[in-house]
C-alpha cells in the first residue's frame, strides 16, 4: 500500500531536514555525555526498584525502556536548547539581544546635538557596547550596600563638575530607595532645563490622565448636509503611512471604517471638513518655524513631516491639519467615497460619530516622548494636561496645568518657571532638586502610574538620544533624559553604582560654549557615579 505524502509535509520537509541536520551533531554530543551517567543510575537503582514488584522478570525491561525514553527526551531537549542558542551569561538568546539592539537603533533622535553622536541612527544593526547583565530594581537592590557617602561623592563629582566647559551649573544626587540627598551643588538654582523639561511633562500628564488613557481621532457625520468632519484628537502620532510598525492610530484605518459606516447609510458622496477646535489657542511655538517642531495643532499625521523620518529634526508641512484632511480624502476615495476638497469646520452636537481610531496607551506615548525627545508629542501631552486640569489648551494654559499637577505630587517648586512642555523655550527654569524629586517619585511603589517616566529614559549606549554615547563608559548603567539648546547642556536620570545602589541625578549647565565638550563632561560625571563605591 502506498501512503500519499501530505501536502503540508511536502512544503515543510525541506525546513525540517535543515533543522535536523543542524541539530543532529549537538544531539549526538549530548547523548554521548549523558549515556554513561544514565547507565550508572540504571545499574545502581534497578535492583532496588525491581524488588517490590509483584511480577518478576517484567520490571527490569520496563525500567530500561523508561530510562531510555527519559534519556532520549533529555537529549532532545538539550539539543533543542543548544540549537536555539547561542546564549549569553544572563540566559538570553544572543540572537534576541542582537535583534533588540537592531530595533533600538532606529528609534533614536537628535535634539540639537551633532549627527555623529545623536540624530536618527543608522537603520541597520550596530554593535552593542558591553553592559552588566543585571541592573538593580527601581527601589534599589535588596542586597546592595548602604548609599554612597556624601564626602566621598563630593570628592569625585566636584572636580568633574568644575570643568570650565560646563559654565554655570547645578547638580543633585539622590538615593532612590530612601529619597535622601547624597550630593548637592547649587541645587536650588533654577536654570534653563532644555529637554529635561519633558520629565516634568511626563509626570504631570500621567498624574492627570493615568497610564492607560488613549488619544482618539474620530469622524462625525451631519446627515442633513452629508458632511463628514475629521475631528482632531490631539494625537501627533497618528500616521498616514502604509507601514505602521509602532501601533499608532492609522488615518488609513479611520478612512476604511468611515467608508464602511457611510456605506451602511447608502452614502457615497460627501462634503469633507476638519475640526481643530480642541486647541483654541495659538499654534506656533515661540521659537517660530523650526525643524524641531511642527505647528501645534490637534490634527496632524506623522508629526507633519515631509520625509519618512519618525524622530529628530525634519522639515514640516505649513498646515498640518489641512494636509492630514487632504490625505484622509484620498483614502476615502480609495474606498469608493467621493469627497470635496477639505475645509475647516466644527463638529456640532447634531453630528453622530462614524468611526474612531485611538493611540497606544499614554504610558507608551510618554516613553516615546522621553526616549526620542519628541517635541511634538511633548506639546500635545502638555495640552492634554491642560484640558484635564480645566485650563485653556494653549502654551500658557498648559504651563499652568503642569505646575498644578506638580503641586499635587508635592515636589519642590521654588524657582520653577514653565513656558512650554518640550523645553524648547529658553525661558523655562527648573532646579536639579525638582528633577531628582520627580525621578524618585516615579520609582515610588505607591505611584505605579508614574513608572513610564523611568522606563522611557534613554539607555546609555543603546537607545534614543543616548545611543551614540557612553560607548567607553557606563553603557547600560545610566538611563537619562538629555537636554541641548545653544549654550545649555543638561542630563537627568538614574544610575546603578558599583555596589548595586540605584541613584537619581540631575546635572544642569548653562553658559556652555562648546556643546560637545559640555556633553562629554556631563557624561563623565554620570560615568563616575556608575563606577563609584564611595563608601
Amino acid at each position: 500500500m502506498v501512503v500519499p505524502e501530505l501536502r503540508p509535509w511536502r512544503a515543510a520537509r525541506p525546513h525540517v531536514v535543515r533543522v535536523a541536520d543542524a541539530v543532529r551533531p549537538r544531539l549526538a554530543r549530548v547523548a554521548a555525555t549523558v549515556r554513561p551517567r544514565l547507565a550508572r543510575v540504571v545499574t545502581a537503582a534497578g535492583p532496588r526498584i525491581a524488588r517490590p514488584v509483584a511480577w518478576p522478570g517484567t520490571w527490569p525491561k520496563t525500567w530500561r525502556f523508561t530510562v531510555v525514553a527519559a534519556a532520549t527526551g533529555m537529549a532532545l531537549a538539550a539539543g533543542a536548547v543548544t540549537a536555539a542558542g547561542p546564549w549569553d551569561s544572563t540566559g538570553q538568546r544572543t540572537a534576541e539581544r542582537d535583534r533588540a539592539v537592531a530595533l533600538g537603533a532606529v528609534r533614536g533622535t537628535d535634539h540639537g546635538g551633532t549627527r555623529g553622536n545623536a540624530g536618527t541612527p543608522p537603520r541597520g544593526p550596530r554593535a552593542a557596547p558591553s553592559a552588566p547583565s543585571v541592573l538593580a530594581g527601581l527601589g534599589g537592590a535588596a542586597t546592595a550596600r548602604s548609599a554612597p557617602g556624601g564626602k566621598a561623592l563630593a570628592g569625585i563629582l566636584t572636580p568633574l563638575l568644575k570643568a570650565p566647559e560646563l559654565g554655570r551649573h547645578s547638580a543633585v544626587v539622590v538615593d532612590v530607595s530612601t529619597g535622601g540627598e547624597l550630593y548637592a551643588q547649587g541645587s536650588g538654582d533654577a536654570l534653563t532645563p532644555a529637554s529635561t523639561t519633558k520629565i516634568v511633562t511626563a509626570a504631570a500628564v500621567l498624574t492627570a490622565l493615568g497610564p492607560d488613557h488613549r488619544l482618539t481621532t474620530r469622524t462625525t457625520f451631519e446627515p442633513d448636509t452629508k458632511e463628514v468632519i475629521l475631528v482632531g484628537g490631539g494625537d501627533p502620532t497618528l500616521t498616514a503611512r502604509e507601514k505602521n510598525d509602532t501601533g499608532s492610530a492609522s488615518l488609513r484605518d479611520l478612512a476604511g471604517r468611515t467608508a464602511a459606516a457611510l456605506a451602511e447609510r447608502g452614502v457615497r458622496e460627501v462634503t469633507l471638513s476638519y475640526d481643530t477646535t480642541l486647541y483654541p489657542g495659538g499654534d506656533r511655538h515661540p521659537i517660530g518655524i523650526n525643524p524641531n517642531i511642527a505647528t501645534v495643532t490637534p490634527l496632524m499625521a506623522d508629526e507633519a513631516r515631509v520625509d519618512d523620518s519618525v524622530s529628530g529634526p525634519a522639515n514640516r508641512v505649513a498646515d498640518p491639519a489641512a494636509d492630514a484632511a487632504r490625505k484622509f480624502g484620498e483614502f476615502l476615495k480609495a474606498h469608493g467615497v467621493k469627497a470635496t476638497p477639505p475645509g475647516p469646520s466644527k463638529s456640532t452636537t447634531r453630528a453622530g460619530t462614524l468611526a474612531t481610531v485611538s493611540s497606544p496607551p499614554l504610558a507608551t506615548l510618554v516613553e516615546r516622548m522621553l526616549t526620542n525627545s519628541d517635541n511634538d508629542l511633548a506639546e500635545a501631552l502638555a495640552r492634554h494636561t491642560a484640558i484635564a486640569t480645566g485650563e485653556r489648551a494653549d502654551f500658557a494654559g498648559a504651563a499652568a496645568a503642569l505646575r498644578t499637577r506638580l503641586a499635587e505630587l508635592r515636589v519642590p517648586l521654588e524657582g520653577t518657571v514653565l513656558k512650554d512642555g518640550s523645553g524648547l523655550d529658553r525661558n523655562n527654569r527648573l532646579t536639579a532638586r525638582l528633577l531628582t524629586a520627580l525621578l524618585v517619585k516615579s520609582a515610588d511603589p505607591a505611584r505605579p502610574e508614574l513608572r513610564s517616566v523611568l522606563t522611557g529614559l534613554p539607555v546609555a549606549g543603546f537607545t534614543g538620544t543616548l545611543t551614540g554615547r557612553y560607548a567607553d563608559g557606563a553603557a547600560g548603567l545610566v538611563r537619562a533624559k538629555t537636554g541641548t539648546l545653544t549654550g545649555v547642556n543638561t542630563l537627568a536620570g538614574t544610575v546603578v553604582d558599583e555596589e548595586g545602589r540605584l541613584l537619581a541625578f540631575a546635572f544642569l549647565a548653562t553658559g556652555t560654549s562648546d556643546p560637545t565638550a559640555a556633553q562629554t563632561a556631563l557624561d563623565r560625571a554620570a560615568t563616575a557615579l556608575a563606577a563609584c563605591g564611595c563608601r
